[in-house]
């Protein structure tokens, strides 16, 4: 059966999309790389036309054309369910709001209506196939956002990967109201982060955690390609993923024979994950490719499935750690920076597979707006800082400085050990502040 008839019917242009937009609306951009960009920019350029449109999102990985066209938040009200480098200086304006919730119940939330129904989804999409199905370049929750959603609008992009499945990675042209066709702006693509000295430092002692067969879970940046990188030169054997991100060092170290799923308890000679971002190499890797199962985030990220994996090696970035061991990603403060993301879902899953561990990684220090050298291992955090992951479910941390396994320590165990990774400047503070506040018993 064809579907050709079916999809020039379908068809409209960015204008027609951005024109079914009526204030009062709740419309939801796909997320990752399944950000709308040509219907964005449409539905900007009616900004002065609207009233109280709320949009939502999830890590946009470009200026959002309508909050550059609404500077000051009048016409529509912007939220990400997980900042990015452009939404949080919207943030910092006060023109966008963050949604708190851990990756996983991303999907839930949709279909049990917990969050509000769409009135519109635009979802960025592959082109079609010849069975009539589009595919996500991020699966992540788009597939229950559009099954929620009043009207589907898709945006075809010729340079979207096609991530095979798992579940959840396709929408059928059946379910789809209306697509715009873009031609005009390619999907995101990064540049690989070169790794700071610090970074491989960090990343030295986390290779050194990750044995023969682990299954591992690896996030974005310098860091972790340099994790990579070692694991590579280090000869590791028969490595597996399951990770919510397909990185750049995962394509390089299948591409060196160190990651071949051969001996995962769980999808076995699968890599599985929820989205990609990356470079066109990486795009072009996935594409089609077999040796990748993309799932919905209900699955990838859901602890009791990460937990089947056997020797599960999660690895996550923090901002800071107070000497009680809890981990803040995701604010400063106030300041909110990023989002929970799948931190939290991989540190439990990750601690309850046999023989798994949770790794959080960070630089003992960094420069602050004056140009100070700061502490990132702290007494307390700030008023307002968010707590990413409780205390009570940290593994270890390491830093340039070492590993520290916080897992069934006392109070004051915990703050030896983590004043131990801080930098040897601030050691001294840390422990006179840890006695003062009785952190560390006086018998000690």
């Amino acid at each position: 059966m064809g579907y050709e008839k079916e999809y020039k019917r379908k068809r409209i242009s960015p204008a027609d999309a951005a024109g079914l937009v009526k204030s009062g609306m709740w419309i939801d951009y796909g997320s990752i790389l399944c950000f709308p960009t040509l219907i964005d920019d449409a539905l900007a350029d009616r900004a002065a036309e609207l009233e109280d449109v709320k949009v939502r999102s999830c890590l946009s990985l470009k200026d959002p054309e309508i909050l550059r066209a609404d500077g000051n938040g009048d016409h529509f009200i912007y939220n990400e369910w997980h900042f990015s480098e452009f939404t949080r200086k919207h943030h910092d304006k006060g023109c966008c709001a963050y949604i708190p919730y851990n990756l996983n119940e991303g999907p839930g939330l949709f279909r049990s209506q917990c969050a509000h129904r769409p009135d519109i989804a635009f979802v960025e999409v592959t082109p079609m196939s010849r069975q009539g199905f589009f595919n996500f370049g991020s699966v992540e929750k788009n597939k229950a956002l559009c099954d929620v959603a009043e009207i589907v609008v898709v945006e075809v992009n010729p340079s979207m990967p096609w991530l095979p499945g798992g579940y959840d990675e396709c929408i059928h042209i059946s379910q789809v109201d209306y697509i715009v066709e873009n031609d005009t702006y390619a999907v995101y693509e990064s540049t690989p982060a070169r790794p700071s000295e610090v970074d491989r430092k960090i990343a030295a002692h986390v290779a050194e955690q990750i044995e023969d067969e682990s299954t591992i879970q690896l996030g974005i940046g310098g860091l972790p390609d340099e994790v990579g990188r070692l694991l590579i030169e280090r000869g590791a054997r028969n490595l597996g993923v399951h990770s919510e991100m397909f990185t750049e060092s995962m394509m390089e170290m299948f591409e060196a024979g160190v990651i071949t799923n051969s001996r995962k308890s769980l999808n076995p000679g699968k890599a599985v994950c929820t989205f990609v971002v990356g470079s066109r190499k990486l795009y072009d890797f996935v594409d089609h490719n077999q040796m990748i199962a993309a799932f919905s985030v209900d699955y990838t990220n859901n602890p009791f499935v990460i937990a089947q994996n056997h020797r599960q090696v999660s690895v996550n970035s923090a901002l800071a750690v107070d000497l009680y061991g809890q981990v803040s990603s995701e604010s400063s403060g106030h300041r909110h920076i990023s989002g929970t993301g799948g931190q939290l879902d991989f540190t439990r899953g990750a601690y309850l597979s046999p023989g798994g561990k949770s790794i959080i990684c960070l630089p003992s220090t960094y420069k602050n707006r004056n140009g100070n050298i700061t502490s990132r291992i702290v007494i307390s955090h700030p008023p307002g800082t968010v707590v990413t992951v409780p205390r009570t479910d940290v593994c270890c941390v390491v830093t340039e400085f070492g590993v520290a396994n916080l897992k069934g320590r006392t109070v004051w165990e915990r703050a030896r050990a983590l004043m131990a990774l801080a930098h040897p400047d601030f050691r001294e503070d840390l422990e006179k502040q840890a006695w003062e506040l009785n952190i560390i018993p006086r018998g000690l």
